[in-house]
This record gives structure tokens, sequence and C-alpha cells, in this order.
């Protein structure tokens, strides 16, 4: 119990330390290359975050666990949603601008979409997610183009800032976002053990599990709203959803196609829906507010516990 308590205490500094500097490295090169901040917390930040969720869902494809691959994307991309972007909301307004949710944000809805029409008929098959690959090719090409042509989302460097290393940002950031990884497992391994030993039921612990595969994404939205980085905070989730819903499916089904036996359909609709419902709030009045996000846990929690 003693080294579970450990786990989680060191989890936890590490996590909070290793994600803000993460956001620091990722706000320094929006500034310093001077491209949207929201293209970098798509490709960075967002990708960066998910790349846990591309070898967990590889690993499970190759040796024939497809199903397995596939939920965790499904998953992923709820909490995103859900608890990541509600979390955020929650402790602080998240301003959107309109041209980020008519481009972005339906770009965001297409690629779950697409991820639910190809799961839908319980078969992956290597066409389809071959599809997907190409999709994910299509939006780096977007966003990139998006970014250049969005001046008001350029961070600009100040008359008397000095413009930072890229490379040894890029190291700092990268090398920040494996310890803010490592420090999630740590987290959850001792979070679920202490649940275990103080006899704590399967439905709690799902949800502890459903928590702690978003740990690195929730870790680095917190460190951007502790910056006022709105901007940040919607790449991430955008750019996770993206990356999971195209790149992770993609190449899970590309290197194990395969019959998806224990297919649940009514995940694949909360996927879907919960993009829309956030998106509605967005577009209400061009922010998120506590309320909302509150609104949004709460879909989180009852949907992790009927999942369990």
């Amino acid at each position: 119990m003693l080294v579970s308590s450990l786990y989680v205490i060191i989890g936890l500094i590490l996590l909070m330390g290793a994600s803000d500097r993460f956001v620091e490295s990722a706000v320094r090169l929006a500034r310093t290359l001077g491209v949207s901040i929201v293209l970098i917390g798509a490709l960075i930040v967002g990708l960066g975050t998910s790349l846990p969720e591309l070898l967990v869902s590889a690993i499970a494809s190759i040796d024939g666990n497809i199903d397995v691959a596939m939920a965790n994307v499904t998953g992923s991309n709820v909490a995103n949603v859900t608890l990541v972007l509600g979390a955020a909301a929650a402790v602080a307004p998240i301003m959107s601008r309109t041209l980020i949710l008519r481009r972005e944000g339906v770009l965001m809805f297409v690629a779950v979409t697409a991820l639910a029409a190809v799961l839908w008929d319980g078969t992956v098959y290597r066409w389809e997610a071959a599809l997907l690959l190409l999709g994910m090719a299509a939006t780096l090409v977007l966003l990139v183009k998006w970014s250049a042509s969005d001046p008001d989302g350029i961070i600009e460097l100040d008359d008397d800032e000095e413009a930072h290393s890229i490379l040894g940002e890029l190291i700092i950031g990268f090398a920040a976002l494996a310890v803010t990884v490592f420090a999630a497992r740590l987290l959850l391994n001792g979070a679920l053990d202490l649940g275990e030993r103080f006899g704590l039921g399967e439905a709690f612990l799902g949800v502890m599990l459903g928590v702690g595969t978003s740990l690195p994404e929730l870790a680095t939205t917190m460190a951007a709203v502790r910056r006022h980085e709105s901007d940040l905070v919607i790449g991430n989730v955008l750019g996770s959803n993206l990356f999971n819903s195209l790149a992770v499916a993609g190449a899970a089904g590309v290197v194990g196609p395969g019959i998806l036996i224990d297919l649940a359909r009514p995940a694949l609709v909360v996927m879907v829906a919960v993009v829309v419902v956030a998106g509605g709030f967005a577009w209400n009045d061009r922010r998120l507010v506590r309320r909302e996000g509150i609104a949004l846990l709460v879909i989180f929690l009852v949907f992790a516990v009927l999942s369990y």
C-alpha cells in the first residue's frame, strides 16, 4: 500500500510539472514559428498525447485483439470531449472562435463519424483502414493550410522577446511529453492498486481506467487552462480526436483487420453525439462555461459507469 501511495504522489507531482513544461514549449514554438496556436495544439499537443493510444491499439491489433484497439479509440474520443474539455471548462471558460468551430470543429465531427461508419457493421477491412489513414494525411494538409490563413490565431513575439531555439524546444517538449505519459501510467497503476486493496467496485475501477488513459490529454489541457491558452485547449482536443479516429484506428485496422466480436454500437453513437453536444455548447455564445463543463463531466461519468 505504501508503494502504491508513493506511485500516486510521485505521479501527480511529475504529471503537473511535466505537462506544464510541455505546454510552455508548445507556446514558445508557436511564437517562434509564427503559426497558429491551434495548429501547435493539434499537431504537437494533441497528436503527441495520443501516441500511447497508437501504440496500444497497434499492438492489440497485431495480437488479434482488434476489439480492444477500437474500444480504446472510441473510449478515448469520448473522454477527450467530455472529461478533458469538460474539466477545463469547469475550471475556467474556454473561448472559441467561429472560424475554428466552422473548420476544425466540423473536421473533427467528420472524422469521428467516419470512424463510426467503419465500425458500425462489425468488421474492419484493410481498405477501410487505409482510407482513414489517407484522411489523416489530408487532415494534416488542411490544418497547415488553414493555419496559414488564420492571422488572428498567431501569437507574435513581443518586441523585447527573443526567439527560442526550435530544435531545443522540440527536444524539451517531447521529453516533457514522455515524462507526462510515464507519470500518468505511474499514477494510474498506483490508484488502481489502492482501489483493489480497499475493495472498491469494478465500476469505480473502470472509471479510474478510463480517466487514466486520458490523463496525458487532461494534464496538458489543465496546464493550458492555467496559462489562459484557450486555443491550445481546443487544439489539444481536436488533434487528439482527429489522430485517434484517423491515424490510430487506421493503423490498427491496416496491421490487424478483422471482426469486432464485442461491438458496442451505443458507444459509437455516444462518440458522435458528444461532439455535437460540445459543439452546440461552444456555438451558442462562442465559449464553454462552467455549467456546460459540468454537464460534459456528468456525461462522462454516466458513460464510464454504463460501459463497465
